[in-house]
């Protein structure tokens, strides 16, 4: 990944590990040999002090070191006073060379190197000033001077301190190789380079470790943004880190929540908002569909009326009979027009104004009374009627709109007889329901138009609608009045002819 944070934390470290080991190892060559060669200064200047203070105390009581501290140099330490032994511990601490020489004597009276005429005769020189090697005074006393000398013999670097004690008699030289301290500083470069390298890899690996379990929980939460944003709230950061990468996952959890909740409102709001938009466009449709219907089914009448009504003015109609069939047809248009109206006014009563009024009655009996009214209609339609039913059933249903149902269906059922021209009504209880159904012979309904049947104004043969006077009213006012009782009603083609039905709730028995 280009810009992975695990991989530019890996390079910053990287980057400051092989900084810091290359300052290092800048220091060590440039100022480790200075440091050392101060500290080797500080050395021969306490050498000096301490020397001087045995030889002071020794001078003080007329003896010289030697006989002070009664000390004899031995060649093999085995005899030796506390003056040589102070001489050898500071040899061996600090890896000095010392000599003593008395001025008065030119004896050599101790040293810290077998090589002890070596020593007698450089500092000889130095104070005769022959043979001087290649120096550099680094510090210059009273009694005594420190200085930087290079020896051709050895090829090699010293720190040398020479002169007199304070008692003006006593010469000294103190040497100290420096050839080991740049060995030292190119060893510790070298030693630097390998231990540092291999830090270098470990760290590296670590630290690429430590950034992958970092950027592993980051990485989560980007795909949870990422399906956030796809609408996907179900996803959840699932993590148990305390720290803040565990605060931001729980907070993009809590995100998740009340967005998922918010949109789901929204969506429920957006889904009601369609609802509306769509049903709203729906009773426009319909309010132009009863507009449009209402016009062609008055259309016919007005005009026939108006016809007829103008040749009643203009004198067509002499005689008395063919006045009284003018009038007969005006007043039968008027009637079919009022019987329009009226069942647009009822079945808009229904479908606004859902007050039913539920009580308990007989259904069976019910029927029994509507065929009854229709005794004549029956006997002018020449039909066979039959109910069939096993006896009383008490239903919990509005009485009166039942009744309209019933007068509905039957009449629909004379208006479309043919063949054997019989009407067969059912009335049975199944359960906590009674089922009526009531059949025609006939001819079946297409099956894409049963659907359209409860619709206003649909009729599936408009040229034997007219012949009866239906206004393709009557079956929108039977579903109208069944979803107003919360129940179902329905057509099917059967054997024979269409069957209607509707149910209703039987009435508890006690």
């Amino acid at each position: 990944m280009k810009h992975s944070i695990k991989v530019r934390y890996a390079m910053i470290f990287v980057g400051l590990m092989a900084f810091v080991l290359m300052s290092t190892w800048c220091v060590n060559t440039l100022f480790l040999e200075s440091f050392y060669t101060s500290n080797k200064v500080r050395i021969l200047e306490k050498a000096y002090t301490e020397i001087d203070g045995m030889v002071t105390r020794a001078n003080k009581n007329g003896k010289g070191i030697i006989q002070y501290y009664k000390d004899t140099y031995d060649q093999d330490y085995k005899n030796e006073g506390p003056a040589q032994k102070m001489f050898r511990a500071m040899g061996e601490k600090y890896n000095l060379m010392m000599v003593l020489i008395d001025s008065t004597t030119d004896e050599a009276l101790m040293s810290t190197s077998g090589d002890r005429q070596f020593l007698k005769n450089r500092v000889e020189d130095y104070i005769f000033g022959k043979d001087m090697p290649d120096a550099n005074v680094l510090k210059k006393h009273d009694n005594y001077v420190i200085q930087k000398t290079y020896d051709h013999r050895s090829d090699s670097y010293y720190l040398e301190s020479w002169g007199y004690f304070s008692d003006n008699k006593t010469i000294f030289l103190v040497s100290i190789p420096l050839a080991s301290i740049r060995d030292s500083v190119s060893l510790s470069n070298r030693f630097l380079a390998y231990v540092g390298g291999i830090a270098l890899l470990i760290g590296s690996g670590i630290i690429y470790l430590t950034t992958k379990r970092i950027t592993s929980p980051i990485l989560t939460l980007a795909n949870l943004s990422e399906k956030m944003s796809d609408l996907d709230f179900d996803v959840k950061y699932n993590g148990t880190e305390m720290d803040e990468i565990g605060i931001l996952g729980n907070s993009m959890n809590k995100l998740s929540d009340r967005l998922k909740e918010a949109i789901g409102k929204l969506r429920t709001a957006n889904e009601e908002l369609q609802k509306d938009i769509e049903e709203k466009v729906k009773i426009d449709e319909m309010r132009k569909d009863f507009i449009a219907n209402v016009s062609h089914e008055l259309k016919t009448p007005i005009a026939l009326i108006q016809g007829y009504a103008e040749g009643l003015t203009e004198g067509m109609a002499e005689d008395p009979e063919s006045r009284d069939y003018y009038c007969e047809v005006i007043v039968d248009e008027a009637n079919k027009m009022n019987k329009m109206v009226r069942q647009l006014l009822n079945l808009t009563a229904i479908e606004f104004n859902d007050n039913i009024h539920k009580d308990r009655f007989d259904l069976a009996e019910l029927i029994h009374g509507v065929l009854s009214s229709a005794e004549i209609l029956i006997q002018h339609s020449q039909a066979s009627v039959s109910f069939e039913n096993t006896g009383s059933i008490y239903v919990f249903a509005d009485e009166f709109k039942i009744e309209e149902v019933i007068t509905n269906y039957l009449n629909n059922a004379l208006n479309h007889l043919s063949g054997e021209r019989e009407v067969v009504i059912t009335a049975e209880k199944s359960g906590e329901e009674a089922l009526v159904t009531v059949f025609n012979t006939g001819q079946w309904i297409p099956e894409e138009d049963l659907p359209k049947l409860w619709t206003k104004f649909f009729k599936v043969d408009k040229a034997h609608t007219r012949e009866y006077g239906g206004s393709g009213i009557g079956l929108s006012i039977v579903k109208a009045i069944m979803d107003s009782h919360e129940k179902s009603c329905g057509v099917r083609n059967v054997v024979g002819g269409v069957e209607f039905w509707f149910t209703l709730d039987c009435y508890p028995e006690d």
